[in-house]
């Protein structure tokens, strides 16, 4: 019942926002804090890191897996994920996974959000990042 209340609420809320977005496509959703945190109660949504390995290696949100966005085969990395499965995407602070939005976009993904803030806003708000030894 609380997932249930969860996930009807993040609707809501995801519908509100999609009002005041002035995103030039629906298919990209700049979420909050709270809202990616509901979103990843999700099931099959794809979680990307587009941050540099160095980056990634210095700490990164759980269950995400790193497609760098500055790397020479990124546009081919993307496309071995599932264009019709959501996908959350993050940075250090929001830039690149604007960027890399559009980009998820031009190759025909359908729904792409993009977290505000990237993992500085995350750890700033005092969650946890996993820091490999």
């Amino acid at each position: 019942m609380k997932n249930i209340f969860g996930i009807a609420l993040l609707i809501l809320v995801l519908s509100i926002s999609s009002c005041q977005q002035s995103s030039k496509n629906d298919a990209i959703q700049v979420v909050t804090t709270e809202e990616m945190q509901m979103l990843l109660d999700l099931d099959d949504v794809q979680l990307i890191d587009v941050r540099t390995p160095e980056e990634y290696a210095a700490g990164y949100i759980a269950n995400f897996q790193n497609i760098d966005f500055l790397s020479e085969t990124f546009d081919e990395d993307i496309l071995k994920l599932d264009k019709d499965k959501p996908v959350i995407l993050y940075c250090k602070s929001g830039g690149r996974s604007a960027e890399c939005a559009e980009k998820m976009l031009d190759a025909g993904f359908t729904k792409i959000y993009d977290f505000k803030g990237g993992i500085t806003k995350w750890e700033h708000e005092g969650h946890a990042v996993v820091v490999p030894n």
